[in-house]
């Protein structure tokens, strides 16, 4: 692709001009490409997808000015959004990143982050999760933000998908139980990172922990948690860090299954395959413990 675009979209952003010398494709994961930018003493990292997903760009951008705000990790500061004809896109800061060993770092760095509330569930704007829309309305009530935001939209949607009658009914039962997993544990809003697997978090030059690609929001700091267990890639050090400086319920065993479920479904509407087969366990054993 041509850069004048995205060498406008940086030159209006950081007030000094940029020319692309050098570019190279990178691992931009399933649902982006992305590539780094080189030229002027000045190193970028660019994701870019279709024109009309610029709203994903600029949700994503918002969530890591949180993150950096929070003082707690390190994560690539937004530079630049922008789309034309070709393709939308988010220029962040470049950061020569290592497979992360500082786990003691990112456990405790977490909890801090955790330990960043708000007034309520929710987020400024909606966001996406991988490329699903995620709405995040602001809401008093933890249960009510977590059955109408998270697991309900995303049965609809497995609905649609054809995720088939059975399934449905089960859902359906398991949205109606829902306080039932709250009856002694009442989360206060904590900042997330809303999509921290393995392959979210790595190193700086330096060994520092550095989370990127989120899909923040204000939530019970078990779903951060329980998506760290989902696809694994955290060491116990990691979690013994984080108990160190912020214990977990006991009660996070069971519901860190409801936590994931969300996510479980949402891959199932993103690539279907047999990841509907396992949210229906997961519902059933949810359903078992109520």
């Amino acid at each position: 692709m041509g850069w004048e675009a995205v060498e406008q979209s940086i030159a209006a952003a950081t007030g000094q001009p940029f020319r692309v010398l050098a570019s190279r494709e990178v691992g931009g994961g399933c649902i982006n490409e992305a590539a780094v930018l080189e030229g002027d003493g000045q190193c970028y990292f660019l994701k870019r997808n279709r024109p009309d997903l610029l709203a994903m760009f600029e949700a994503e951008a918002t969530g890591l000015k949180e993150i950096l705000a929070s003082n707690s990790l390190r994560a690539p500061a937004p530079v630049a959004t922008g789309y034309d004809q070709q393709c939308s896109w988010l220029v962040l800061e470049y950061i020569d990143m290592a497979r992360s060993t500082a786990d003691r770092d990112l456990g405790c760095g977490l909890a801090a982050m955790h330990r960043c509330s708000a007034h309520a569930f929710g987020f400024q704007q909606d966001n996406f999760i991988g490329a699903t829309p995620q709405t995040n309305a602001w809401t008093d009530n933890w249960v009510e933000f977590l059955r109408e935001h998270r697991l309900a939209y995303q049965l609809r949607l497995a609905g649609s998908n054809g995720a088939g009658a059975a399934i449905m009914d089960s859902g359906q039962r398991l949205l109606e139980a829902l306080p039932a997993f709250f009856s002694t544990y009442h989360p206060v809003p904590s900042l997330l990172h809303g999509d921290l697997w393995g392959g979210n978090h790595g190193a700086d030059a330096d060994g520092r922990p550095v989370i990127f690609d989120p899909a923040t929001y204000y939530g019970d700091r078990e779903a951060d948690l329980a998506m760290t267990e989902l696809f694994g890639g955290f060491s116990d050090r990691f979690y013994q860090s984080y108990r160190d400086s912020w214990d977990i319920d006991p009660g996070y065993t069971t519901r860190k299954v409801l936590y994931n479920l969300y996510h479980v479904l949402n891959h199932f509407n993103l690539f279907g395959g047999g990841y509907c087969r396992q949210a229906r366990g997961m519902i059933d054993l949810l359903l078992a413990e109520v």
